[in-house]
């Protein structure tokens, strides 16, 4: 017996493919996939159908086999509006911004009906919010989050199909119930192992929406002045994310963002009982691993209690020490593989005709305004978190004043998301 039977995904990315294979050959499950119908979608739909629900798992890299496969899911929903039946799990594999417009567009009786719901790559007060939005419809239901997804899926050939590509797995990712003896999270473990990969029982969803290295990095990395110049105005000459000036955003200012940031970030975990975390080791040992030559372990593991300047300085040479991965195999020139490469993407014009943003910032806009709405009720000052918000917010208004004929998306509004905050708040007060 499984606590697995019926499982419905929602989202119609890579991630939901990736998902539902493991999902369907380990626990045998009823699997279904709902999403919305979009331009993007529709080619999903229809090479689904065309394949008569059968998806496609490959991998890269020979030691990822596990988490490759091939399975024919059970069902297929063109809208969220369209879902029916009786699904004892639902799994959230979309962007966290959208949890609650997805979960509306569902008809009730389906959510009641399921004793549990999965965030798959939620941020710092996912869980809350999803646990109070099932107060009146589902108040026993299990939420379960995890800190990350575990891989790094995409569409093969970059078109949505039903086949897709996992080029990395992770190591190691953390797990959280609302439950404190979880069977479905015991269930988890075991398939997890099977994929090969760790999987770590945290004390709460929250604790686990921590562990997760974008919550800390992509905020600085993204919201400063160099960054959304390169997204919003020129990205005519490459610039990259974790590249130094002038490749990229990383000064020593950028590093002193972060350790501050950081820190705010660990103030507010503070009041939730949740252990501070080590961020240099969690990016060592959790992430991107160094070559033990680049800083010493002593140094690593004593982090949290170093003076700030110390701190920031290792921070620097952790990024420096990653522009290249120093565990590649140099070419005839003495070239290591080009780690830090990852470009910074522009704005574009999606399928609806409208100038829009890539998911980072687009994302990461909104996971800074739900922290600082748990800060502002928790009456924590975050200066640094303040600046990044202030900092992005300017640049929305110089863009859309400066080019009104254009058509921008609504991701271009200046945003309070004071509904998601109002109700994450209310579980804050409950707990």
């Amino acid at each position: 017996m499984t606590d697995f039977n019926n499982v419905l995904l929602l989202g119609t990315g890579p991630t939901a493919i990736q998902l539902a294979v493991n999902v369907k050959n380990y626990f045998n499950s009823k699997v279904a996939i709902a999403g919305r119908e979009s331009f993007r979608s529709k080619a999903f739909f229809e090479t689904v159908i065309q394949h008569q629900h059968a998806l496609k798992v490959y991998v890269q890299n020979k030691q990822h086999q596990s988490v490759a496969g091939e399975c024919t899911i059970d069902t297929l929903f063109k809208g969220y509006h369209l879902v029916s039946g009786n699904w004892d799990t639902i799994i959230l594999s979309i962007t966290t911004d959208s949890y609650l417009s997805v979960l509306a567009q569902i008809n009730p009786t389906v959510l009641k009906k399921a004793s549990c719901f999965i965030l798959i790559s939620p941020t710092f007060g996912s869980s809350h919010l999803i646990t109070n939005f099932l107060k009146n419809l589902s108040p026993k239901a299990e939420v379960i989050s995890f800190s990350t997804y575990y891989g790094d899926t995409r569409w093969i050939d970059r078109i949505p199909s039903n086949e897709v590509l996992t080029t990395g797995v992770k190591k190691t990712v953390y797990i959280g119930s609302t439950y404190l003896i979880s069977d479905r999270v015991a269930e988890l473990s075991k398939l997890f192992r099977h994929l090969g990969i760790q999987l770590k029982k945290l004390a709460s969803p929250l604790e686990a929406e921590t562990r997760n290295i974008s919550l800390y990095v992509h905020p600085p990395l993204f919201m400063n002045d160099f960054s959304l110049k390169v997204i919003f105005d020129d990205n005519r000459i490459a610039k990259y994310v974790y590249k130094l000036y002038p490749e990229g955003p990383i000064t020593y200012t950028t590093i002193r963002y972060l350790l501050n940031y950081w820190k705010e970030m660990m103030e507010i975990v503070k009041h939730f009982n949740i252990q501070p975390l080590n961020l240099l080791q969690f990016m060592v040992d959790d992430n991107y691993p160094l070559h033990p030559k680049s800083i010493e372990r002593q140094d690593i593991e004593n982090f949290n209690n170093l003076e700030p300047i110390h701190q920031e300085y290792l921070l620097y040479i952790r990024y420096a020490s990653l522009l290249i991965d120093p565990f590649s195999i140099p070419n005839e020139k003495g070239r290591y593989f080009d780690f830090s490469a990852v470009p910074l993407r522009g704005i574009f014009i999606n399928h609806d005709g409208e100038w829009d943003i890539p998911r980072m910032p687009k994302e990461d806009y909104y996971r800074v305004k739900i922290i600082q709405g748990i800060a502002n009720a928790l009456k924590l000052k975050t200066p640094t978190l303040d600046h990044f918000i202030q900092t992005y917010e300017e640049k929305l208004r110089q863009v859309v004043a400066s080019s009104e004929d254009k058509n921008y998306s609504e991701a271009f509004q200046i945003k309070s998301f004071s509904q998601e905050i109002e109700m994450i708040y209310k579980e804050i007060n409950t707990n």
